[in-house]
Parts: structure tokens; C-alpha cells; sequence
């Protein structure tokens, strides 16, 4: 059984959420997960990175585990390893958090179904700033930021 989030639930799930814990997110700017966090930076949300081994990311306070937060964060966005996400899972679960939302490349039924029994949302294999770029106009289908939000063609100058 594949338990995932359809476009519609996700594109709620961008709609109603004004936190995300990055769980994994690197201070290197040359990982995806930086690159991730700079762009979410710009949103309306509030982000918060977690990673145990960063004081800081992208000039923000990086908190050792989620437990440690302000508060419950509404997404928790994990750049792990698939086999570490029943531990994230877990912890999700015991903050409070309402969605975990697996990147790129990640998969684990064991997780998500652990999530769903806990009344968690879940989001596998897809990049948070790439869907939230889709749903918000500005990403071209080659997967690129075009500029334009708009369906009308530009006049020739």
C-alpha cells in the first residue's frame, strides 16, 4: 500500500501550514537542502532549522531536535536517510506536528503509516520548495523560476 498525499491534500497542506522544521537541513550552501531552506526563507513561513551538528543556518538558530522548537511546527520536513524517518516520525508525532513531508528520493511505508495511525498528513518523494513553487505560479514545467505569474502573453516589444 502507498500512503501519500494526492495534489489537492498538498497543495491544502501548503495553504494551511505557517511552520516548517527542516529536519537534516545543512548549512553547506551547496546541498539541496540549503538550497531548500533558502527559498522556503523567502515564503511566509517561519522556518526553523534542526540539525544537532549546526548552531546556525542560513543566519538562523538550528535547534538540536524538534522537541527543542518554539512550538509544534506545522510541517516537518525531512533531508534524511529513509531508514532514519521512523525516528523523525516518532518525534513529529510526540511535538505535535500535523504533516511530515518526506524530500526527494524518500520513501518509507513503515513511517508514513505510522504517521497516519497518529492522525499525521504525509507527503513522500516530493521537494516542499518545488511544490510550493507549482502552486504558486512561479515554476516554469522545465522546472525553473520564469518570473511571471501570470497566463497571458507578453506584447512583442
Amino acid at each position: 500500500m502507498t500512503v501519500d498525499a494526492t495534489p489537492r491534500e498538498r497543495l491544502e497542506i501548503l495553504r494551511n501550514s505557517r511552520t516548517v522544521a527542516l529536519v537534516g537541513v545543512s548549512p553547506n550552501p551547496l546541498r539541496s537542502s540549503n538550497f531548500v531552506a533558502t527559498y522556503l526563507t523567502r515564503t511566509p513561513y517561519t522556518v526553523w532549522p534542526v540539525n544537532p551538528n549546526a548552531d546556525e543556518v542560513l543566519g538562523k538558530k538550528s535547534y538540536p531536535s524538534l522537541s527543542e522548537l518554539p512550538e509544534a511546527p506545522d510541517i516537518v520536513d525531512c533531508f534524511r536517510r529513509e531508514s532514519e524517518l521512523p525516528d523523525v516520525v516518532k518525534e513529529a508525532i510526540a511535538v505535535g506536528a500535523k504533516v511530515v513531508w518526506f524530500q526527494l528520493g524518500l520513501r518509507n511505508e513503515e513511517a508514513a503509516e505510522m504517521a497516519i495511525e497518529a492522525g499525521l498528513q504525509v507527503v513522500q518523494d516530493r521537494c516542499l520548495k518545488i511544490e510550493h513553487a507549482r502552486f504558486a505560479g512561479g515554476l516554469h514545467l522545465a522546472g525553473f523560476d520564469t518570473g511571471v505569474i501570470s497566463s497571458k502573453r507578453r506584447r512583442p516589444v
